[in-house]
């Protein structure tokens, strides 16, 4: 998703999981399950009660979000609108590419949210600044 073509896009996944009487397990492929080559795995856990984290977006980065313990809440912002999305089991996650807003809240305290990344950490590639993402969104798919 790089230079003119940055549709913001955001959905939910379903992952296949692969159970009987022992447990169950989910494996995740790149290209396959997840629609980017995987670049960076990162995860947060042990989240202070209260705390929201996120409140910025990326310009080309795309990344899944999966709560493979507990729960919490990804609100977005994007080109089509705002929406919220409660992650709360390890078979659904959330699909963010392009320019999308994100803020995380309402972590449980048994919270691991793991996160799939398309690219290396480059701090080139976010913005910070609401106001700066607010008025880049209006000018990229708005036409202001």
């Amino acid at each position: 998703m790089k230079g003119g073509d940055r549709l913001s896009r955001v959905y939910t996944m379903v992952f296949d999981v692969i159970g009987d009487d022992r447990g169950s397990l989910i494996a995740l492929e790149q290209r396959g399950d997840i629609p980017f080559d995987i670049k960076r795995v990162y995860y947060m856990y042990g989240t202070t009660p209260g705390t929201k984290r996120g409140f910025h977006a990326h310009i080309d980065l795309e990344q899944v979000a999966v709560c493979v313990s507990g729960h919490c809440v990804i609100d977005v912002e994007h080109q089509s609108g705002t929406e919220s999305y409660r992650l709360d089991s390890p078979d659904k996650a959330l699909y963010m590419g392009g320019l999308v807003w994100r803020e995380i809240r309402d972590f449980s305290e048994d919270c691991v949210l793991m996160v799939l990344a398309s690219d290396c950490y480059s701090e080139a590639d976010y913005i910070r600044d609401y106001d700066v993402f607010s008025d880049r969104l209006a000018k990229d798919f708005h036409g202001a």
